[in-house]
């Protein structure tokens, strides 16, 4: 899936304010490697059917698990064996016994507690790593995570690793063993250690996204073998927010562009960015928040949410907001198969310019079969002349007002909003009451 920068930070994939992001809320990882990963695998959607089953399967066969993950592993002990790697020691006696291992201890007092210290957490690293191994073995593994499972079973195979595995903890551990293991670590294991952290990393992220999927209660969406563009979902949500409302959807080429209007604050954006992020979530392998989600496999994904102006460029926001416009006419008329998000447009030029232009805009992205939209307006005028064409369906957000109060239940309705409640919105913040009093 083609996705670019704007777009990421449009559906809040990314966010400068780090727990407005889709990564902060997926972010359920015990290292910060396995976070470096996880951010990784958002910004990397899949290229392939193929891929994203495959990385489906690997999520499931963690969550079938997860509970008995091991928790002997945290960034601390993952800190601390890269640190003892780095850090200055006094050489370890490659053959410890009671005299070399009482002497080293006397005679390099903070080596020796830097020796132990590290590797009682490799103790744990390398136990919680075999057990993780044990959990996920089977015959059917996807092939990524069979790679890494065997790669595991390789690095952990030399005998004072198995030692190591094998090594309890409620036991004292002697001064000979202490050097005798750190020893090995430190001269015989380094790279395959940092191959293990490696892997472990990227479990770790993968283990994050399936702590996700249980969590907020994702479904794995289902891809159908069709090229035609199709997105259909039941009970889609945005799951960034505490307590949601759920939206059915369907797109086919037949109604391959939704209109959809509605008042400020109505819920219009929610329910864009709801579409775009369970999209995307499904081009990475992930779950995604709906009861259940049936597409094809979609090329791209672009979307005009968020546009500013560029006052260094003097370039003015209906100017960047055009830009923006031609850029995706030229991605989307590629043949591949696209899904666009267009909230508001033409917000940067006065009603009557936006009508005409967003009318011209409309009625040209519809002829692109190629491609699946959702666009959203205030302009609710333009609505009645674009009834003519079958291939546009109309949705709108409602609401009521009683006592001059607003009140907005978020439903998605068929239709056109005719609301017109700027004017209220006014006089309730206590504007055209403040204005009366100049």
């Amino acid at each position: 899936m083609i996705i670019d920068k704007t777009t990421l930070y449009d559906l809040s994939i990314l966010d400068n304010n780090e727990e407005e992001s889709l990564l902060h809320h997926l972010d359920f990882c015990k290292t910060n490697n396995g976070k470096l990963w996880l951010e990784y695998y958002l910004k990397h959607p899949l290229i392939s059917v193929k891929e994203i089953t495959e990385r489906q399967q690997l999520l499931q066969r963690i969550i079938e698990v997860q509970e008995a993950w091991p928790t002997s592993i945290s960034n601390g002990s993952v800190l601390m064996i890269e640190k003892f790697y780095e850090s200055q020691v006094g050489s370890i006696p490659s053959r410890a016994n009671t005299v070399n291992s009482s002497l080293y201890k006397i005679f390099n007092a903070a080596d020796f507690s830097l020796v132990k210290y590290s590797v009682s957490h490799f103790i744990d690293f390398l136990q919680g790593i075999s057990k993780i191994y044990e959990l996920l073995n089977k015959e059917d593994n996807p092939p990524a995570l069979d790679v890494m499972l065997q790669r595991i079973k390789m690095l952990t195979n030399k005998p004072v690793a198995q030692q190591i595995i094998r090594f309890k903890k409620s036991q004292k551990i002697s001064k000979q063993t202490i050097l005798r293991y750190g020893f090995f670590i430190r001269n015989n294991y380094k790279q395959d250690a940092d191959d293990l952290l490696e892997i472990y990393s990227r479990l770790d992220a993968f283990y994050s996204m399936a702590t996700a999927h249980v969590k907020y209660k994702f479904s794995f969406p289902q891809f159908t073998q069709n090229i035609v563009p199709h997105f259909e979902a039941h009970q889609l949500y945005h799951p960034l927010l505490p307590t949601p409302v759920a939206y059915d959807i369907k797109l086919i080429p037949q109604q391959n562009f939704l209109f959809l209007t509605g008042a400020n604050m109505a819920g219009k954006s929610t329910f864009i960015k709801a579409v775009g992020i369970s999209a995307y979530l499904a081009h990475i392998g992930m779950g995604v928040p709906a009861e259940n989600l049936q597409l094809n496999f979609l090329d791209g994904l672009i979307s005009n949410i968020h546009v500013i102006d560029n006052v260094i460029k003097g370039e003015s926001y209906f100017f960047n907001e055009v830009q923006r416009i031609r850029k995706t006419i030229e991605q989307i008329t590629d043949g591949k198969t696209w899904l666009v998000l267009i909230d508001e447009l033409f917000k940067g030029t006065n009603v009557q310019d936006a009508m005409k232009c967003s009318t011209v805009v409309i009625e040209g992205l519809r002829k692109i079969d190629n491609a699946l939209f959702i666009l959203s307006t205030h302009l609710y005028e333009i609505g009645d002349s674009l009834k003519q064409y079958s291939n546009i369906q109309f949705r709108y957000f409602e609401t009521e007002v009683k006592d001059e109060q607003l009140y907005f239940n978020y439903n998605l309705k068929e239709g056109i909003s005719n609301d017109r409640l700027g004017y209220l919105i006014l006089k309730k913040e206590g504007v055209v009451d403040l204005l009366k009093k100049l």
